[in-house]
């Protein structure tokens, strides 16, 4: 089970290097071709790409356990609708440190929806990564409801998706619930932007690069590893390890788009970091006991 345990979270760091260079490739993306043609490419190609693997598990599956998958890709759908959109509007790096507060957020969310109990330290976290966030975006007047706000909306459906992967990954078989939550993004964007009559022809290097990034490794790929991960580890210890996902953002961001932050702006970043890290720290040195002698 350790041995296992450490696979599954040293694929997730990887996992997570890719998500914080996507935040760069995607951006690049969508200034060629529409965004919810883009995401209607990407989750239909990393479907296809997943269906045939694990098509017996998908038809096993049973009743509760499509309705869990569909609730996980509803949430999966509503983030990255926000997150791309938001991209629109704001930089590589400040997107990938306000999505990395769905770490913050995930035991917050806990605590006001599903009613479970959390230490005072998640709620202090939440108030600096609040201070942070209004550092990182706030300061200067750049915060942007079109930008800034939909990547935070983003967040929040993103600790959703981890909360609800927490109660199905268990329970139900990884590669099925994969292909339904994948299948449920192809299939909104694609329907969004036909009715919007933005389905285009994917032309140029940037994106088809990004799809393929996007479609193989960040979604097909990164997904099940996540889902296989929340098997081993409980949410906090998994949304801690995707929490080096922001820091990637940043550093893709500034080796790959000249991606400049202020000080102040890098205090924020900081603040942000260092809340999503003592969400799951804090309380396990709290509660850290010493091991028994052998």
């Amino acid at each position: 089970m350790r041995v296992a345990s450490a696979r599954a979270e040293l694929a997730l760091v990887g996992i997570a290097a890719v998500w914080g260079l996507t935040f760069t490739m995607v951006q690049d993306a969508i200034a060629v071709l529409p965004a919810m043609a883009f995401l209607g490419y990407r989750f239909a190609a990393a479907t296809a790409l997943v269906t045939p693997v694990f098509w017996r598990k998908l038809t096993a599956l049973p009743r509760d356990g499509l309705r869990a998958g569909l609730l996980m890709g509803a949430f999966l759908t509503a983030g990255y609708v926000c997150q791309t959109l938001g991209l629109e509007k704001t930089s590589p790096s400040d997107a990938g440190f306000i999505t990395g507060l769905f770490v913050v957020l995930t035991p917050v969310l806990g605590a006001l929806v599903l009613r479970e109990r959390i230490p005072a330290a998640i709620w202090a976290a939440a108030a600096i990564s609040s201070l942070g966030l209004y550092l990182l975006t706030g300061t200067a007047g750049d915060f942007s409801l079109r930008g800034d706000g939909l990547v935070f909306v983003a967040a929040v459906c993103f600790a959703a998706h981890i909360l609800a992967t927490s109660r199905a990954a268990p329970r139900y078989d990884t590669g099925a619930l994969l292909v339904v939550q994948l299948g449920v993004a192809g299939v909104v964007c694609l329907v969004v932007a036909l009715v919007a009559g933005e389905l285009q022809v994917p032309h140029g290097a940037k994106v088809w690069s990004a799809l393929v990034v996007t479609a193989a490794i960040a979604s097909a790929l990164g997904f099940f590893v996540q889902t296989y991960a929340q098997r081993h580890a409980p949410p906090a210890r998994t949304a801690l390890i995707l929490a080096s996902e922001p820091a990637f953002a940043g550093l893709f961001g500034w080796l790959l788009s000249d991606d400049r932050l202020t000080a102040v702006a890098w205090l924020g970043a900081g603040l942000i970091m260092f809340a999503i890290v003592a969400v799951e720290l804090l309380p396990r040195w709290r509660t850290t006991e010493p091991l028994p002698e052998q």
